[in-house]
């Protein structure tokens, strides 16, 4: 059931997804002077809450559609969208822009199986609709009703994935309204800070980790060099489960840190077996624009962070089958870096299946693992999964190293709030478990009393 949290004289919101939720994200405005109806995101559910992809909307009824990132939890409903009517323009950042195409791509040949011409089509629709806005420049949207003011539009970065933004909404009566999307921590090394916005009168905040503070940066890099170097010492694979946009991408980003501090041998093989992070990884390399001031000057050094010699990639499945195959028979030693990140589909269930009932081999969670997923029964300890209707025993080590969230940890978003001067009038908080918004919920309340 869709959620109301705001409605007055000027603004009504609607939460059709990621309101006391992890995902699904997908939050309706009516903004009632000008009479536009806005959508900030149109995402999947995922995990726990998956559910069949379905839009409960009248597309026609909506004039634009505002798009934080490109993870399907905020866009992979876009299709569905199209299908209910909806022809207005997609806000979004350029990069962003890349990146939806491939996802939505992916999401209609594994949930639909989908004609590669159909989904031709759908991509091509998509783009024909989105419109490129550059950061901190505020856009018009114009009034359907005559005499009434404008609402403007700005997309500031967030820090989560390339490409990522909050939204920020100038409401005719001049009040500011933020959605934060889903908002990058502090500090790490690929993509800049995100900073919180000069002004925000109601400001709808994620909490996905409200109540956990994440391992530090340099924390993450010396536990992923300790297993690396206790696994080589015991033989076997290490299988790292990753989501394609931004974690694969951070991960490869430290493992070539490693490599050039000699901390890693020069001959162990890094396997990326994910085509759809492969296309992804490229979009990372083509915008180098975005990315921080730390990562700009490796390349100026003539590094490559992100295309290394010791990088493998896998492209056809016979390839992969026969990693998966070699690694189970020989227990040699291999970083593997595979899709998806909660272990719900994709390549790395094929080595999990082969290789969780190996004591040698080491699995590295570094991501949200969301309720009832693979993923998180494995972070929760349990010895006997079900993979493909089979029982498989596991012996191998669960690793979990929050430090590679791509989400903003309790104390990322308390600052979050603190930055904004004077304190927003509302504070509404969306995209997280109850549990999660209780704790955050606490803090903020500290800070703006």
């Amino acid at each position: 059931m869709p959620n109301t949290s705001i409605d007055n004289d000027i603004l009504t919101v609607i939460h059709h997804g990621g309101y006391r939720t992890v995902t699904g994200s997908c939050h309706q405005l009516d903004i009632k002077p000008s009479g536009l109806r806005l959508l900030i995101d149109c995402g999947q559910y995922q995990g726990d809450e998956a559910r069949e992809a379905r839009v409960h909307l009248n597309g026609k009824g909506i004039d634009a559609l505002i798009l934080t990132h490109a993870h399907i939890d905020h866009c992979g409903l876009l299709p569905w969208l199209l299908a209910a009517g909806f022809s207005g323009p997609i806000y979004c950042t350029e990069a962003t822009a890349a990146l939806v195409p491939l996802l939505i791509n992916d999401t209609l040949k594994l949930q639909l199986n989908m004609r590669h011409g159909d989904r031709q089509r759908i991509l091509k629709r998509i783009s024909q609709l989105m419109v490129h806005l550059p950061y901190n420049t505020w856009h018009r949207l114009k009034p359907k009703q005559k005499g009434q003011s404008a609402t403007y539009l700005r997309l500031q970065p967030a820090g989560h994935i390339l490409g990522s933004a909050y939204v920020e909404l100038k409401l005719p009566d001049e009040r500011r309204v933020v959605f934060s999307g889903d908002l990058g921590p502090c500090n790490t090394p690929l993509l800049p800070d995100p900073k919180p916005p000069a002004r925000a009168d109601i400001l709808y905040l994620e909490s996905t980790y409200g109540d956990k503070t994440h391992q530090s940066v340099a924390t993450r890099s010396q536990r992923l060099e300790a297993i690396i170097q206790h696994s080589l010492q015991d033989g076997g694979a290490i299988l790292i489960p990753a989501f394609s946009v931004g974690r694969t991408q951070e991960l490869l980003f430290d493992i070539e840190q490693l490599i050039y501090q000699k901390q890693l041998d020069n001959a162990l093989p890094i396997i990326l077996d994910s085509p759809m992070a492969q296309q992804v990884t490229r979009q990372y390399r083509h915008f180098k624009k975005l990315w921080s001031k730390e990562a700009n000057a490796k390349l100026n050094q003539h590094r490559h962070p992100l295309a290394f010699d010791q990088c493998i990639t896998i492209d056809a499945h016979s390839q992969h089958q026969a990693l998966v195959n070699r690694l189970k028979q020989t227990g040699e030693p291999a970083i593997v870096v595979a899709a998806s990140g909660m272990c719900q589909g994709g390549r790395i269930m094929n080595y999990l299946n082969a290789l969780l009932p190996d004591p040698r081999t080491d699995v590295i969670l570094a991501g949200y693992q969301a309720q009832h997923t693979l993923g998180r029964e494995l972070q929760q300890g349990k010895k006997q999964v079900w993979i493909d209707n089979e029982a498989i025993n596991v012996q191998a080590q669960i690793h979990t190293l929050s430090g590679y969230s791509a989400h903003a940890d309790q104390t990322d978003l308390v600052n979050f709030v603190h930055g904004i001067q004077p304190p927003p009038e509302q504070i509404q908080l969306i995209h997280g478990e109850p549990d999660s918004q209780r704790m955050l919920l606490k803090c903020i309340e500290n800070i703006t009393r």
